[in-house]
């Protein structure tokens, strides 16, 4: 039997993806009573433009105190897509303090400070449901949280930044360089006028420590996330990745130790091999790749970002949210039982591409060779091309450490007989 009372919805924020949340509400209203057992009524909209036409919203719900807002007393649930750290988290704990539970699409803010928004969230026996904030439209959280929560979780490697791996998706296919294919993704509208989030690599890592924390049940915050953007990939590092079979992507890692004992999470551009599912995701598209003891290897693949993919990831929360309500019951909180320390990138173990301009006389693969060896990093293979006094040598090795890598390049700088380090690049996916 369903409720006739509505349950009331505050909406912070009426961007792309706000905007997309509440036509959803009112084009799909009689779609989402039916799955809730009561109608959803859209209460209040704050926004920071009262004036701005916004269709299809009653101008009466438009609000420029989104305090007030959610101090109403009479909202079930509070909806938070204005992004950012303040005022969103005071509005977040203002909201459950006043009896409303809150579903954000809010990547940075949950990275930051999920831990307290979820302790705020107990204390005042509320949900906070967060699907949107990684990856868009693509149900990973709620399946690493519920469907998996029976399994052992022990590595999520993605691709979670549109922008990033469309501008180097280009790169691959079209030859182009960083910057050309940079003014491509800004002028298609996949790139912000001020890329550095993207690029940078700083959105990704706000992801990996939500992914991190939710598939290892232990605290991960965003300094603790090892962070490298991509914007010293260059064509030649496509060339020398497809000299290897592999392509480029921005990859989020989170890996928990081979003894079980710690966790590592970690984004930076890699070389993967192209029989890597990851390795065929295209354009501004997501995708994330998941292996526990038990299910095995997993995929979830669809588009990572825009209002309507984020909005139906919104709304499932709001869903969700609103059937625990009319149940009196509230979902999954944080699990952070297991409380495993994040071991720093030093430790870090991978394979590694490396491209060293060197001068083309005998002795100088030995002296290199010498230097791998003498800090224990192993060779797998190597390649040298020159002329005219110059060579290029690339050496990819065994597995490593971080560590180990570091002082080995140090100690290469210092040869004579290497010009430069032209580029690192860590091989992944095997």
């Amino acid at each position: 039997m369903m409720r006739t009372r509505p349950l009331k919805v505050a909406l912070l924020g009426c961007g792309v993806v706000g905007s997309e949340v509440a036509r959803i509400m009112t084009t799909h209203a009689a779609d989402l009573a039916a799955r809730i057992g009561a109608p959803v009524e859209l209460a209040g909209v704050a926004v920071r433009r009262p004036d701005k036409v916004r269709e299809g919203i009653d101008p009466a719900l438009v609000t420029t105190d989104a305090t007030a807002l959610v101090k109403r007393g009479d909202i079930d649930v509070v909806v938070e897509v204005i992004g950012g750290i303040e005022p969103a988290r005071t509005l977040i704990t203002t909201a459950f303090a006043h009896g409303a539970s809150v579903v954000s699409a809010n990547k940075a803010l949950i990275a930051q400070d999920g831990a307290a928004l979820h302790a705020a969230a107990d204390e005042h026996g509320k949900d906070l449901y967060y699907e949107a904030a990684v990856a868009g439209a693509i149900p990973l959280i709620r399946p690493l949280r519920e469907s998996l929560a029976g399994d052992k979780v022990n590595r999520v490697l993605g691709i979670v930044n549109g922008t990033t791996n469309f501008i180097l998706d280009a790169m691959d296919s079209t030859g182009a360089g960083y910057q050309e294919a940079l003014d491509e993704a800004t002028a298609l509208g996949y790139a912000e006028a001020d890329p550095t989030a993207d690029v940078e690599g700083f959105d990704a890592a706000a992801k990996a420590a939500i992914l991190a924390g939710i598939a290892f049940h232990t605290r991960v915050r965003l300094d603790d996330v090892y962070r490298e953007g991509m914007t010293e990939v260059t064509s030649a590092d496509f060339a020398s990745a497809k000299e290897m079979g592999c392509t480029i992507k921005l990859l989020a890692i989170c890996e928990r130790a081979a003894d079980g004992g710690s966790v590592t999470a970690r984004v930076h551009p890699a070389m993967i091999p192209l029989s890597h599912p990851l390795a065929n995701v295209r354009e501004a598209y997501n995708a994330v790749f998941v292996e526990s003891d038990a299910a095995g290897q997993l995929m979830f693949y669809g588009p990572g970002a825009g209002g309507s993919p984020t909005a139906s990831a919104v709304l499932g929360d709001l869903v969700a949210v609103c059937r625990n309500r009319l149940g009196g019951a509230t979902g999954p909180g944080e699990s952070a039982y297991a409380a495993l320390p994040v071991s720093p990138m030093g430790d870090v173990v991978t394979r590694y591409h490396i491209s060293l301009d060197v001068a083309d006389k005998p002795g100088v693969l030995a002296q290199v060779a010498t230097v791998f060896a003498e800090h224990g990093v192993s060779i797998d293979t190597v390649r040298q091309s020159g002329k005219d006094g110059e060579a290029s040598l690339v050496v990819v090795t065994h597995r490593a450490s971080d560590a180990a890598l570091g002082g080995t390049v140090e100690a290469l700088r210092k040869l004579d007989t290497v010009r430069g380090v032209a580029s690192i690049m860590r091989v992944e996916g095997e």
